[in-house]
């Protein structure tokens, strides 16, 4: 191997003549639906709406779908349509946007972290089970990365205890478990459409479900407390405006035109790269499961093994690999209970400073992300990830910690 690019080395891949997929993918169908819309003069929750609804609905498995302006509204939409308020417990996993615990404490109800598996990212069920109380009324497991949760472990939870199952999908476009796809599975799942996303207007929310009545309280909460097929200005909700636009479900309309192949590709890239890095000892892949049967990668995430790199740190690793022009972060940086939104006393009864989930650290201080955007490029870019780290790996001796 040669130098490494951090110690001035040439990079394996140049990213000023060689660059990475860039984010949003924008094409003819968007551009199409946003002048229609535009010319309509008809921009306010339409027909765009309802179709994206029933389309997105559709691609996921669902019965019903009903959108709204973000996927923290989407969460909060949900924890109220299930009757979750004041005082409730919901368990929820650390490692995850803070909206997947903020978004019970906005609708009265106590956040309670349960642990992680190192693996997967994701909750564990048997650590969830652990925290169940005779308050606990939902359990909001995150398909983080989109690498679906153990749903059969979950809904016999549910079942035993008679709770909900709200799925935080927001990282799980497309993906699927034994033939069904992610947001579909419990009573309720939602996903984001924020810019970041693997299917995106900005910003945006769905929420969805089986349930026809989880959806309609849903609707009504997003659409200021009104009620199916009653007079406009009845309300009977204490709802509020969360309503999507027909520009963004335009857009969004687009965007799910390609979502399918898109998620195929970074599919079949993420599991090449599983193939070739498997063997790089400073390194921990994810598991796979064979009951997840199409896996929409937000990100690619595996472990950085400390005690392999011989006194150098994550962050330098990271360094290192961005140098040789492979995008990389470290991802959540803190558990969810070590934000300053948590660390007040007496916070919902709970001092959660006392809150110690120890693979969530763990996963904290050795997790390293590749975006999703660079699943979207040819296999021969994967190969430039392979021997980056391959490269990084075998010259780890002359990586001084910066």
């Amino acid at each position: 191997m040669k130098k490494l690019a951090i110690n001035g080395g040439v990079p394996v891949r140049n990213t000023m003549k060689k660059s990475w997929p860039s984010w949003p993918v924008v094409g003819d169908e968007e551009r199409k639906n946003l002048l229609e819309t535009f010319e309509s003069g008809k921009w306010w929750y339409g027909e765009r709406v309802k179709e994206f609804e029933k389309k997105f609905a559709a691609f996921q498995n669902a019965k019903y779908g009903v959108t709204c302006t973000n996927g923290t509204a989407a969460l909060e939409m949900a924890l109220l349509a299930c009757g979750i308020g004041d005082g409730d417990e919901v368990i929820v996993p650390p490692y995850s946007f803070v909206a997947t615990a903020s978004a019970v404490l906005k609708v009265n109800a106590i956040p309670i972290f349960a642990d992680i598996e190192l693996d997967s990212c994701n909750l564990d069920p048997i650590d969830a089970e652990a925290k169940i109380s005779k308050k606990t009324k939902a359990i909001v497991p995150v398909h983080c990365a989109g690498f679906p949760v153990d749903m059969d472990r979950f809904l016999s939870l549910a079942e035993q205890y008679r709770l909900h199952i709200i799925e935080d999908a927001c990282h799980s476009w497309g993906s699927q478990w034994n033939g069904k796809g992610t947001g579909a599975l419990g009573t309720c799942g939602v996903f984001s459409f924020q810019v970041s996303k693997n299917i995106t207007a900005g910003e945006g929310g769905i929420l969805l479900s089986d349930y026809e009545e989880i959806a309609d309280t849903a609707r009504s909460y997003s659409n200021c407390g009104r009620g199916k097929d009653t007079p406009w200005y009845e309300h009977y909700l204490l709802g509020s405006n969360l309503r999507m636009t027909e520009l963004q479900a335009a857009i969004l309309l687009g965007q799910l035109t390609r979502l399918e192949e898109q998620t195929l590709k970074r599919e079949e890239n993420a599991t090449y790269l599983n193939q070739q890095l498997q063997n790089i000892p400073g390194i921990s892949l994810m598991k796979n499961d064979a009951r997840v049967t199409r896996r929409g990668y937000h990100m690619y995430i595996f472990r950085f093994v400390r005690e392999m790199w011989e006194g150098i740190d994550r962050n330098r690793f990271i360094e290192a690999l961005n140098a040789e022009g492979i995008p990389s972060s470290i991802g959540y940086p803190n558990p969810l209970y070590k934000n300053p939104l948590f660390q007040k006393p007496g916070r919902s009864g709970i001092d959660y400073r006392e809150v110690h989930c120890a693979k969530t650290e763990q996963i904290c201080e050795e997790a390293c992300w590749i975006p999703h955007t660079a699943l979207l490029a040819e296999k021969s870019d994967m190969d430039d990830i392979v021997t980056a780290l391959t490269k990084v790996w075998t010259e780890r001796k002359t990586l001084i910690n910066g």
